[in-house]
């Protein structure tokens, strides 16, 4: 079996990096995990005595907006990502090779590193008139995913496209456009939805998965915990403003101009999991929400099929059980009004004791 031997701190020091800086580096990439102060120094551990992993990086029917926003993550940077902690050794987006020379490499990491490498694979293989739709190399696309996941350690699916289908499998779907978990049957799969993925999200997932040597914990539909646990909803900044009942109503109208809530506006934060509202985008700058548009969802199975990206969610509750957008209003009157004839109430009573105390 081949084996990488030079670690992720080797190449760092090779390029002058500091100590002190490879110490902040392991210290930013546990906050940025999720994990704490406490797992730098397993992460230093990691980067000094284990071997960099080689990464195939495959591409079917997608958009190349994975990939764009991969090399825009800042913890940490996409450089020591790419240059460092992987050896990635075939992306046909950013790779100089091309042609005969570039295909080779798929064959040559397969054989070499014969269950020691990552499968990555952005977009999906069409499967109608055998996989004709997505040529990669004079092949069916489907036909260069299935070979080099045959032996892959595991694989990532990057993007809505690889995990769900995304747009090329919208209805009708002509080209019968497939999730790589519908093709790929015996691999573990990571799923990182969106469209594309927060690129700290995507650095975080391989970096956990070179510190500890293993897959991060998934939730039933094959995503990472640590960043599709929550609804973006449960820590949307403008959360506060939908408990309230303070809502968008128009595009730019009062409401919007105070930051109010959007969901009146289509916005499937409280159907959508992801980190946008805790991680964000653009080094943690802002998310959709922030910048006035309302969550479209896009992480989440199936949404080009699911309505117009303005068409309001139903059925979403405020306040437990008790009401929802529509009813808040009266049913917050109905509560101050409950309130004030029980102080009303409270004061006669009183009233009455104090005269018949007098009497």
């Amino acid at each position: 079996m081949g084996q990488m031997t030079e670690t992720f701190y080797d190449v760092m020091r090779r390029q002058g990096i500091t100590r002190r800086s490879f110490t902040k580096f392991c210290s930013l990439t546990a906050a940025s995990l999720g994990l704490g102060p406490a797992f730098a120094p397993q992460i230093a551990h990691a980067m000094e005595t284990k071997p960099r992993i080689p990464v195939l990086w495959l591409h079917g029917l997608e958009c190349t907006c994975c990939s764009e926003s991969f090399i825009r993550s800042g913890h940490p940077l996409v450089k020591d990502v790419v240059l460092s902690m992987l050896s990635l050794d075939y992306d046909d987006t950013i790779m100089a090779a091309a042609g005969r020379a570039a295909e080779a490499i798929v064959e040559e990491i397969v054989t070499t590193y014969k269950g020691n490498y990552i499968l990555a694979v952005e977009g999906n293989p069409p499967l109608n008139e055998d996989g004709m739709f997505c040529i990669i190399g004079g092949k069916p696309f489907v036909e260069q995913l299935r070979y080099a996941a045959a032996d892959a350690k595991a694989i990532i699916s990057w993007g809505s496209c690889a995990s769900w289908g995304c747009v090329q499998a919208a209805r009708p779907n002509p080209t019968r456009a497939t999730p790589v978990h519908e093709v790929i049957l015996d691999k573990p799969i990571i799923k990182v939805p969106g469209c594309p993925p927060i690129a700290e999200v995507m650095t975080a997932v391989v970096t956990y998965m070179l510190t500890f040597d293993k897959i991060p914990e998934l939730d039933r539909q094959g995503r990472p915990k640590m960043f599709y646990s929550q609804r973006i909803h449960d820590k949307c900044y403008r959360r506060p403003h939908f408990d309230a009942g303070q809502f968008v109503e128009n595009w730019d109208d009062e409401g919007a101009r105070k930051g109010y809530c959007l969901y009146k506006m289509g916005c499937k934060g409280p159907t959508t999991y992801n980190a946008c509202s805790t991680v964000r985008w653009n080094g943690g700058l802002s998310f959709p929400i922030q910048s006035g548009h309302g969550c479209i969802g896009c992480s989440e199975d199936g949404f080009w099929d699911k309505g117009s990206f303005y068409d309001r969610l139903t059925g979403i509750n405020q306040f437990g059980i008790e009401a929802n957008a529509d009813k808040v209003g009266v049913a917050a009157a109905g509560t101050v009004g409950a309130a004030i004839a029980a102080h009303a109430a409270v004061s006669a009573i009183k009233r009455a004791r104090e005269n018949g105390g007098q009497e």
